[in-house]
């Protein structure tokens, strides 16, 4: 836990302000979702939610089982950060932060099939730009919210508009799992 310095007082309705500094920061927007968690020495911690993030071992599940008949990474990711991932190189991505464009594609609801030649090509964390070719990725939609993303990452192969499907059908299954 690291210290601010940052005092608030709560109000008369109990509420407390998080300030515009660290929400920037910890990329918490307006109607995100905190879970509150509180320990025996009297800290109350604050985490951003991450509905997709509760089915973390049924995701690298999934990510093993996609991936195992792919010669390409498969990566299931939440709001912010990969929360499963499979195939070459998968172990690197596991935690890592999702990059704004891949932020901004959740949050358009979009699914994809690009090239690195695409204006609008991304890759999902930093440190893989210059090392994947193509990416095909679809929303996770769930009861109405864009929760996550399911990305094929390759780096020499051409991808397809089957690896595409693979991405919809997956986001579709993993968003209809998230409602039950």
């Amino acid at each position: 836990m690291r210290a601010t310095g940052i005092v608030r007082r709560i109000d008369d309705l109990g509420r407390i302000v998080i300030p515009k500094e660290i929400r920037k920061t910890m990329h918490i927007r307006e109607s995100d979702p905190l879970e509150i968690f509180t320990e025996k020495n009297g800290n109350i911690i604050l985490k951003k939610y991450s509905p997709i993030g509760e089915m973390g071992i049924a995701a690298q599940q999934y990510a093993d089982s996609i991936a195992s008949s792919l010669p390409h990474t498969v990566c299931i990711c939440d709001q912010d950060d990969v929360i499963a991932a499979a195939g070459p190189g998968a172990k690197k991505l596991i935690g890592k932060s999702l990059t704004e464009k891949a932020q901004l594609s959740l949050q358009e609801r979009r699914h994809s099939l690009l090239k690195k030649s695409d204006p609008s090509f991304f890759s999902p964390v930093d440190d893989l730009s210059e090392s994947i070719s193509q990416i095909a990725f679809s929303t996770i939609i769930s009861g109405g919210d864009a929760i996550g993303l399911v990305c094929i990452l390759c780096d020499k192969e051409s991808l397809s508009e089957t690896d595409l499907l693979i991405t919809n059908i997956s986001a579709s299954f993993l968003g209809k799992q998230m409602e039950d």
